[in-house]
């Protein structure tokens, strides 16, 4: 369970911090570490076996059919994100409890920052092609929630909704890709895709396959042209800016990329686009970095640069490349994150990011200078820091290639590296040297020790992988033979390669870059006036505000609240589909000859008929519709019952009691008659004609063809494997157990959403409303006849009686617990409306809301007890209990889910019935005393209240 665990625990560890906020911020950032520093540990115990080129790997088949499994894999390249993650995550966590206000929810923000530490976890461990996706789409919805934690700030949550719009939609394009990938291959494990690299390439929707996962790799590392989310996500906290830009959610693209670089490394799409998009991102973000004010916009941008200069040198096509691109990773991560937590330091201080209205700040704050200025130094690739090795290697490899047109990708990167050394030298001139200028009212200084310790760390790294990289080596060389095969020779890590052309590069960057700084001014204001209208999030918002209204006018032409017009839709494409079915004479001629109507079944026929004939007539009179309504469905439960389908006519006739009554206790509130109509529209005889046609013909299609049903297997299997010979209750709580629990949560959702808008109608204005309610018509003067009472006294345990019985015997003959629960739940009904809501919650004690979550809960625990016996979720044990004096008992663990759903369905109903009732004590009715109270009128009521 090691890799597990290292995923796992950021994910459940998300819990503690909130738990211990109220202990004071220092426990709140103890029970932050400990989950990392713990996963951080375990990662570590296994670099031995990493080291060696072994792998870890732990596969939990999930659903098999569908080659999904809990699969991960710890090899080289996962240990060196995994790492990054980690290592650079714990200190985050740390300079975020000296960043954060004392009012702010820091136990929030670590259970945030937690969340997407283990989603990224989970993409770089991930061996399963549908697993990775899950991770992935995690990554941009914590990132959402961080980037969004000050929400109270406009730009915080429009940056946030462009984070996620794009990487959300980048993240679809690549779920596709990685199913059509895992298809061609035959299968979903990340490790085999490289063995069948001939099949993969050979099939003819390779291309969209790499077109797709390119796209969602793309969106998510920033890349051109999607490159616009990333700076505008700096409305983030900074130590989230730090985080993000150095170690996680931008680096997973990245990740992808060399992943899948045995697969499609080295093939003349994958070089054309990834170098391509690489190079221009390289280029693009290094240019917008150096006219950037803002410290975090000329940090986000050269994000945005060096992404694409990782990207570019994977798609290069040679394993020497992978090398560099994961060592400039590595040495990226260390100088940016260190350079955020300047950023922030100085913003923390000064009240300001503002380069016009900062500068000499290494006067007042010496040691943030000297920090900021040795992490912006290796930035530019300086010597002797660990930029400098990186950059080095990057310049050889490129030099090596022949991309494009010749030099064309060197003209590129020379460009690019040039416009790195300026604003890299631009940020730190500009923000600690020269005249001392500051917001006024601050009176900035270093900050204290949890604040500059953990950018000191990383600037202290900065500087000793300068001097000596190789310390680096044995992570490198391991996430590189991961990558690209093993058995490789790679480029040699060395604080010193020497004269040659990159260090000529190199010192012609640092020279013309130091002139862009010194001619900034004149150059920015040319500059800026060519390229305002060119922001891509304006563009992105104008486009989704274009959308928007295109959605609304379409809505506007299609939904005109006119039910006969969407009905004569879904008619006239089901009557299309119908012939469509009939041109081909594919599975659509008669096969199943027409079941004799005997007597009985015509008399249902006409039943239905004149009922349903007796609504259309009085349907304007809601009281009588819905009791004709009622009657319609009784009808129905008769056919059910004729055609030999015992539970569904029960659940029918249950359905139909429970249903009528609740509707008869809100029409009270409500209009008796529908609004007077000068005439029927027109042509709505058509229309019912038509829609009548279409359903008719529809259900005399499939009630007539012989297509292949599951009928056999689950009437084969019921008994061995479920434990009862009621198929449709096994099917219910055991075969299809999951999609059940689905709708007992979707049916206790609405019972809360019920209760909610019932609750909101016993306030404001709605409250106001109900108190002055005029009945229309007249009350009868006995609220609670005797009769009724005392009949409904005789009722209640004959149907409690009845639901334990029908509960009992679900699985071995018609009944269930969502049938007991309607049984129930009628006895209740029945009380109500006997003797009035006090008397019968009296004796009803339990809350509904605790109904439906003791439903859900029971529910719950039945199906997890079968997971932690091994078995399948909700998979039923059974069995025999021999009895004394009764003899043998057949038992089913599935009767725990019943019982669960008996509750839920339970909780359900009295919750709408206990509101319903409420709302008729505002209308006017006080509260009954005993079960036959006379009825008190409403304004004698009111007068009492």
């Amino acid at each position: 369970m090691g890799v597990s665990a290292i995923v796992a625990l950021p994910l459940l560890g998300a819990i503690l911090p909130p738990l211990f906020t109220r202990a004071g911020r220092t426990p709140a950032l103890l029970a932050a570490l400990a989950p990392s520093l713990v996963a951080l540990a375990l990662l570590w115990g296994s670099a031995p076996t990493v080291f060696s080129g072994a792998v870890v790997e732990e596969v939990v088949p999930w659903v098999p059919s569908l080659g999904l499994e809990w699969a991960l894999r710890l090899d080289g390249l996962g240990f060196f994100f995994a790492s990054l993650i980690l290592a650079i995550g714990i200190l985050i966590f740390i300079y975020s409890r000296a960043y954060l206000a004392g009012n702010e929810p820091l136990g929030t923000f670590y259970a945030y920052l937690l969340l997407f530490q283990g989603a990224m976890l989970g993409v770089v461990l991930a061996d399963n092609l549908l697993l990775l996706p899950v991770f992935w789409e995690l990554t941009s919805l914590s990132s959402f929630l961080l980037i969004g934690f000050w929400h109270h700030q406009a730009d915080g949550r429009r940056g946030a909704r462009l984070a996620l719009a794009i990487t959300g939609a980048g993240g679809l394009a690549l779920l596709a890709g990685l199913i059509l990938l895992g298809e061609i291959a035959g299968t979903y494990r990340i490790s085999e895709l490289a063995a069948r690299r001939e099949l993969i390439l050979a099939a003819p929707v390779a291309p969209v396959v790499l077109a797709l996962i390119l796209l969602g790799a793309f969106t998510k590392s920033a890349q051109f042209p999607f490159h616009f989310w990333l700076p505008h996500a700096m409305a983030a906290p900074t130590p989230v800016s730090a985080y993000l830009h150095s170690a996680t959610m931008v680096k997973a693209g990245l990740y992808l990329l060399a992943r899948l670089w045995p697969v499609f490394g080295q093939t003349d799409a994958w070089g054309a686009w990834v170098t391509g998009v690489g190079a221009a991102t390289m280029l693009l973000g290094a240019a917008i970095a150096l006219f950037k004010d803002d410290l975090k916009a000329l940090l986000a941008y050269s994000t945005v640069s060096h992404l694409g200069l990782v990207t570019m040198l994977l798609g290069l096509g040679s394993p020497a490349a992978v090398f560099a691109a994961l060592l400039h990773v590595l040495m990226h991560a260390t100088f940016k994150a260190a350079l955020f937590m300047n950023a922030g330091i100085v913003d923390h201080e000064t009240g300001s990011r503002d380069l016009r209205r900062l500068g000499g700040l290494a006067k007042v704050m010496p040691g943030t200078a000297g920090m900021g200025t040795l992490a912006a130094l290796s930035m530019a690739g300086v010597p002797p820091l660990n930029g400098f090795v990186s950059k080095e290697t990057m310049l050889s490899e490129v030099l090596a290639t022949r991309w494009g047109d010749g030099w064309l990708l060197w003209g590129i990167v020379v460009l690019a590296t040039i416009f790195s050394a300026a604003y890299a030298f631009r940020y730190f001139s500009a923000l600690f040297f020269g005249p001392l200028r500051f917001p006024e009212g601050r009176r900035p200084h270093d900050p204290p020790a949890l604040l500059w310790g953990p950018p000191l760390a990383l600037v202290v790294a900065v500087v000793a992988l300068g001097l000596w990289p190789g310390l680096a080596e044995p992570l490198l060389v391991a996430a590189s033979a991961a990558a690209a095969g093993s058995g490789r020779e790679w480029p040699e890590l060395a604080p010193w390669h020497g004269f040659g052309a990159p260090l000529v590069v190199s010192a012609a960057a640092f020279v013309c870059g130091a002139a862009l700084v010194w001619r900034y001014q004149a150059l920015s204001c040319r500059v800026l006036a060519w390229a305002l209208p060119l922001d891509g999030r304006r563009a992105f918002f104008a486009a989704q505000e274009g959308l928007v209204r295109g959605a609304h006018c379409l809505v506007a032409r299609l939904h005109l609240g006119v039910l006969g017009r969407y009905v004569l839709l879904l008619a006239l494409v089901s009557l299309l589909a119908l012939a469509l079915g009939w041109g081909t004479g594919e599975g659509w001629q008669p096969q199943r000859p027409p079941t004799p109507a005997n007597g009985l079944a015509w008399i249902f026929a006409g039943l239905a008929l004149v009922a349903t004939a007796a609504v259309l007539r009085w349907h304007h009179e809601r009281l009588r519709a819905v009791l004709l309504i009622g009657v319609v469905g009784l009808v129905v439960s008769l056919a059910f019952l004729h055609a030999s389908a015992p539970d569904l006519a029960l659940t029918q006739i249950a359905v139909e009691a429970v249903t009528t009554v609740l509707l008869l206790l809100t029409l009270f509130f409500l209009p008796q008659q529908d609004a007077p109509r000068a005439s029927a529209p027109r042509g709505a005889a058509v229309v019912a004609i038509l829609v009548g046609l279409a359903v008719g013909l529809l259900a005399w299609v499939m009630m007539r063809n012989e297509a292949p049903t599951l009928a056999e297997y689950f009437w084969s299997r019921s008994v061995p494997e479920g434990g009862g010979r009621n198929v449709v209750n096994v099917i219910l709580v055991d075969f299809r157990g999951y999609d059940t629990y689905g709708e007992i949560t979707v049916l206790g959702i609405a019972g809360l959403v019920i209760y909610a808008l019932l609750q909101g109608m016993q306030e404001g204005p709605a409250r106001e409303g109900l108190r002055a309610w005029h009945f229309p018509f007249a009350l009868s003067p006995t609220r609670h006849p005797l009769p009724f009472a005392v009949t409904a006294r005789v009722m209640l345990p004959f149907l409690l009686t009845a639901g334990v019985y029908v509960f009992l015997r679900g699985h071995n003959a018609p009944g269930g617990g969502f049938i007991a629960a309607l049984l129930v739940a009628l006895a209740f009904l029945i009380q109500y409306m006997a003797s009035g809501l006090c008397w019968t919650m009296q004796r009803l004690r339990v809350d509904a809301h605790l109904w439906i979550g003791a439903g859900l809960l029971v529910a719950g625990i039945t199906g997890m007890a079968a997971m932690g016996l091994g078995a399948s979720f909700l998979r039923s044990a059974h069995g025999e209990v021999h009895l004394p004096g009764i003899g043998p008992v057949a038992l089913a663990s599935a009767m725990g889910f019943d019982l669960g759903v008996l509750l839920t369905v339970f909780g359900a109903v009295t919750l709408a019935l206990a509101q319903l009732a409420r709302l008729g004590r505002l209308a006017g009715f006080a509260p009954n005393r005993t079960p036959m109270d006379p009825d008190v009128s409403p304004e004698s009521s009111r007068e009492e209240s």
